[in-house]
């Protein structure tokens, strides 16, 4: 029996399809969700975060130091919901390797989509008082916990049915749909801002889009009960993860194939490594992810005076030039290798981040400067986040791929993108500097850069381990 024959087989393409649309409606409903928290932020503010709450009339009254306050207050919230998410990653990451991928997917999807609904239903705090934001900050930290494990089971499925040599390709999916997700969130209120009056819109119209999150996870989760196990060894039953019963799944870490390998091989030290140098990888694209296509539309309202309408306009035109380049990273690192694709994005964005901000706030640049401005920056995280979920996925082996990679990404999040609404937010308020959204981006990205170099040249031609 040579080496290829202890590997699994890859699945059917129409079974890798259906894992693939099953994995990734789930991140779609998530990221819709985000995109709208963050395209509704200061709306939010003013109905949970002031004194009076509720209208736009009342968040004019606190004035700007007032507004900035509940805006910072509004971010809190959202970061405190990302530092549930390595929570999250580690609870529902052991659930997904010790009982399987499916068991995790279905748990997350139906979670996350009760708590964005019940968003949705709030009392604000003109009706109910302080409980109000106590209420949202609850249900933000369900929603921190659920989207934990949503990204290392959905990954996991995605790369591990994979064809041979697309594992990039499957794995950009995951990015794909986070990518529709925030443009269906910035599309749907952009959309409301422009029918409803601003008082319609302050009063009940910002509950539309989270109680529109009900049916897409609905359909989600009715996708996930039919999907099957990835092709290869059965996840271990409890008790046995981890026992020499399960090692025989997976090879030790540094060497090419899945084959038998002592329990002991991959150590806790070793994974501890794995997942701060999966943090150093992933740095930079979540600091400029959230900075260019969540944060965006409040800093153009609060710092540079745009309108609620115009900087929705211009997310949803960052959020296109950021889809419109995910799947085609995701391919080309399948042909050049993960490290040449995502260096490129990184030092893409170190570079020209205070540049693209310049346009965007020049009084002279014409609206077709500002559009090129707001794609190219969305089209440079693109290269980042397009090879970055396979990449995660080849760095741990299947027996604690889950709990990795999400662990991975979930603290690389927290700190790096649940932060950045509330550090941008609180330090521009503090230096008057509107160049801190670009400065926090591009130096996030710098820092990225050499723990991207330690990517071989061939790992993306390496069967999984």
């Amino acid at each position: 029996m040579t080496t290829t024959d202890l590997l699994p087989a890859p699945p059917p393409h129409a079974a890798a399809r259906r894992a693939l649309l099953a994995g990734s409606a789930g991140n779609l409903v998530e990221w819709y969700e985000f995109g709208v928290y963050g395209c509704f932020a200061t709306v939010i503010a003013a109905n949970f975060f002031t004194a009076q709450g509720g209208s736009a009339t009342d968040a004019a009254a606190e004035g700007p130091g007032g507004g900035a306050e509940a805006l910072v207050a509004t971010y809190a919230s959202f970061a405190l919901a990302f530092f549930f998410r390595p929570v999250g990653a580690l609870l529902f990451g052991r659930i997904g390797d010790r009982f399987g991928r499916r068991t995790v997917l279905v748990l997350v999807i139906g979670l996350m989509t009760l708590a964005t609904t019940l968003i949705g239903l709030l009392p604000t705090r003109a009706d109910i008082g302080a409980a109000a934001p106590w209420l949202l900050t609850f249900l933000r930290v369900v929603q921190g916990l659920s989207a934990g494990g949503e990204f290392g089971g959905a990954v996991s499925v995605m790369v591990e049915c994979a064809p041979p040599g697309r594992r990039g390709l499957y794995g950009a999916w995951q990015s794909f749909t986070v990518a529709l997700g925030l443009l269906a969130g910035a599309a749907t209120a952009a959309a409301l801002a422009t029918v409803l009056p601003a008082a319609a819109l302050y009063a009940w119209g910002w509950r539309i889009p989270f109680l529109l999150a009900l049916p897409l996870g609905l359909v989600a989760l009715w996708l996930r009960t039919a999907l099957e196990e990835p092709p290869g060894v059965p996840p271990p039953t409890p008790g046995t993860a981890g026992s020499a019963g399960s090692a025989g799944s997976a090879k030790s870490a540094g060497t090419a194939n899945e084959a038998t390998a002592p329990a002991g091989t991959a150590t806790v030290r070793e994974q501890v490594r794995a997942v701060g140098l999966g943090i150093g990888r992933i740095m930079g694209w979540s600091a400029a992810g959230y900075t260019f296509l969540v944060v965006l539309p409040s800093h153009l309202q609060s710092a540079l005076g745009a309108s609620f309408r115009d900087a929705l306009l211009a997310t949803t035109l960052v959020n296109i030039g950021f889809a419109a380049s995910i799947l085609p990273a995701g391919l080309l690192s399948d042909r050049v290798g993960r490290r040449p694709v995502m260096l490129g994005g990184a030092l893409g964005v170190a570079v020209s981040a205070v540049p693209l901000l310049h346009v965007l706030q020049s009084p002279g640049a014409s609206p077709q400067a500002r559009a090129a401005a707001v794609l190219v920056a969305g089209a440079l995280v693109g290269l980042l986040a397009g090879p970055g979920p396979a990449m995660l996925a080849e760095m741990f082996p299947r027996r604690v791929r889950c709990t990795g990679l999400g662990l991975s990404y979930a603290l690389a999040n927290a700190v790096f993108s649940g932060c950045a609404g509330l550090f941008v937010t609180a330090l521009t308020a503090r230096t008057g500097s509107t160049a801190v959204p670009a400065l926090y981006a591009a130096t996030a990205c710098a820092l990225s850069a050499p723990a991207l170099l330690t990517l071989r040249t061939d790992d993306h031609r390496e069967p999984l381990r």
